[in-house]
């Protein structure tokens, strides 16, 4: 580890309680008007970081490009990081009954729903840890799926040397703009490429942006179309997407937010420490600045801190300027 090598970051989201900064969350965060330009830049938002999960609407492009047919609903959910709800369960099926295969097919890992209610009435009912309610099951399946319509091997999908990881990169370096260098895995087994926050909002932005009916405009119009799917009940990524009409929206573990507005602007944002709670709150200062009504994002920008059952602070995203 070289320690000259550590992001920049910076201070982007609080909690307070009763008069007192209790916490400080850092990371690095940029928002791109609609023409491309920068109009805010917090720590270092040019160094590279994983984007995890954020990654999935990307492949989804490079999936389309390949040919795989895809209704709306099962390219909602090959972006997602679903809550492992039945409709999700059904979907991911549904995709691998679509190309001739079956749950058995499947390489990510094996988890419980992610979602919380979703995961204790899973446990309820007596069941364990699955590949497909694992969260990546929906990308999982449409990646078997484009191996199926292409003639590729579907045993060794998740290989570096596959022509699925070809094809995934080459597309992946089409939308941000930039060349991949630094690959691991993410959790699920898919290789994950080590990008800039930048190249990220650069990527969104594109998809919103592209003319309908191109891979890039599908996937977009598909996740907004279907914000349920890629997210969940109770999830902050598919509330805020049926709040503000036109935005595109997907985090990633290890506090990581990618957002798109309909008019081309864009925000990308990591929380240097991993964490999720202050991930959607240290966003809406940066979609304020970007022009959405700040009475639409009061849900997501000021989350209450409780003390003895009573709201006592706040965890809040800091304001644009400081």
């Amino acid at each position: 580890m070289n320690r000259s090598n550590f992001p920049a970051h910076a201070p982007l989201a609080v909690q307070t309680r009763g008069d007192l900064i209790e916490s400080v969350h850092y990371g690095s965060l940029v928002a791109l008007t609609s023409d491309g330009g920068s109009v805010l830049l917090r720590g270092e938002p040019t160094a590279r970081m994983y984007p995890r999960s954020a990654l999935k609407p990307l492949m989804a492009v490079a999936m389309l490009r390949a040919g795989v047919e895809l209704s709306d609903e099962q390219l909602a959910l090959a972006s997602a990081s679903h809550s492992g709800a039945a409709e999700h369960q059904s979907t991911a099926a549904a995709i691998l009954a679509g190309a001739g295969l079956t749950p058995a097919d499947l390489g990510n890992s094996t988890d419980l729903p992610y979602g919380v209610e979703e995961r204790v009435q899973w446990l309820a009912a007596g069941n364990g840890p699955t590949q497909l309610t694992q969260n990546c099951s929906g990308k999982h399946a449409a990646l078997l799926a484009t191996c199926v319509h292409n003639g590729w091997s579907v045993e060794n999908y998740l290989h570096a040397d596959h022509p699925l990881a070809a094809l995934i990169r080459a597309t992946v370096e089409d939308l941000t703009g930039e060349a991949i260098t630094i690959v691991s895995t993410d959790g699920c087994g898919t290789e994950v490429f080590a990008l800039s926050l930048t190249g990220m909002a650069r990527a969104f932005a594109r998809m919103v942006t592209a003319k309908p009916g191109t891979p890039e405009r599908r996937v977009a119009d598909a996740m907004r179309a279907h914000p349920e799917l890629v997210a969940g009940r109770g999830r902050d990524v598919t509330a805020l997407m049926q709040t503000v009409p036109g935005l595109l929206a997907k985090d990633g573990f290890e506090g990581i937010q990618v957002i798109a507005l309909a008019d081309g602007s864009a925000v990308a944002l990591k929380i240097s420490d991993g964490g999720d709670r202050a991930r959607m709150p240290a966003a809406t200062p940066a979609l304020i600045a970007l022009g959405v009504d700040p009475e639409q994002l009061t849900a997501f920008n000021r989350l209450p801190v409780y003390g003895g059952g009573h709201p006592v602070g706040e965890l809040l995203g800091l304001p644009v300027p400081l």
